[in-house]
């Protein structure tokens, strides 16, 4: 039986088995951004708690998200396939197959991808699930606080969305 076609039990698993999210749970205003984004969260269907792990493809033109840093997560992206612009508070910088980048917690780097070639691009992301994380969004009137296990958004002083 070749490796593609075997079927897997936990705690191995195929991710082509595993539902792609493609909603946001940004307001509003901010979800065209990340339109043509989608998350496959693998850590979740394997019973991961202290750390999770998403296989995310972005189509061409998709953000990984808006900018922002974390105050308790640290994020880790290692990319799979394709080209993504990286965008923190220092610049911009191509990454391609084989490479990564890593975002410490407390940070305040504002950083994101965004697929700004003709194909597809795909890559893992890592974080931890302390709990009691916040963070903020440097370009827009965005902060998140987690809140049973969700992100609540606010604007920055603090009003509801």
């Amino acid at each position: 039986m070749s490796v593609e076609k075997q079927a897997l039990v936990l705690p191995a698993l195929n991710p082509e088995t595993v539902a792609a999210r493609t909603s946001s749970a940004y307001p509003e205003a901010f979800k065209a951004l990340v339109a043509g984004r989608s998350k496959q969260a693998l850590g979740d269907v394997l019973g991961l708690k202290n750390f999770g792990v998403n296989l995310v493809k972005l189509a061409p033109g998709a953000y990984s998200s808006l900018r922002h840093w974390h105050r308790r997560q640290d994020e880790f992206v290692y990319v799979l396939e394709g080209e993504l612009t990286l965008i923190t508070d220092t610049g911009e910088q191509i990454l391609g197959p084989g490479m990564a980048a890593g975002f410490p917690a407390g940070k305040p780097d504002g950083h994101h991808l965004i697929n700004r070639s003709q194909a597809i691009a795909m890559y893992l992301e890592v974080g931890d699930r302390l709990p009691g994380d916040s963070g903020s969004y440097p370009d827009v009137d965005l902060a998140f606080e987690q809140s049973s296990g969700k992100a609540v958004f606010t604007h920055k002083d603090g009003s509801p969305y």
